[in-house]
Order: C-alpha cells, then structure tokens, then sequence
C-alpha cells in the first residue's frame, strides 16, 4: 500500500442549530447540521399535524360552499 495518501482522521466537534455539540471522528475540520437527535422530530416525539382535505376541500371551507 502507499504511505500518506490516506486523509487525516481526528476527532472533531459537530456542531448542530439547536445548540447541541457532539464529539466525532472525520476527515473535516468541523461539522455543521441542521438538526440532530436532540431537535429531530422521531426522537423528540413532536411530530406535525397533518392537514385533513386536500385543496378543494380548503376551498369549500374557506368559501362556504357545499
């Protein structure tokens, strides 16, 4: 095998928008996401309402009609 062509592997700190850092190896020097376990909506168990009726129903709602 070939000596030093292989990226330096260190342990780096990412960094997530919620505010919770976590500790990882990668070849980067830092790590920046968007969202994480701590803020994911699967783990924190908030999840979305989701919209009863599609389009023609909100306009049917919105207008009085039958």
């Amino acid at each position: 095998m070939k000596e030093k062509i292989h990226p330096n592997y260190q342990e780096v700190e990412v960094k997530c928008v919620c505010g919770n850092t976590f500790k990882t190896g990668s070849t980067k020097k830092e790590i920046k996401v968007e969202i994480c376990s701590n803020c994911h909506p699967f783990y924190t168990g908030a999840q979305r309402q989701i919209e009863v009726g599609g389009r023609a129903e909100k306009f049917r709602k919105k207008y009085g009609l039958k």
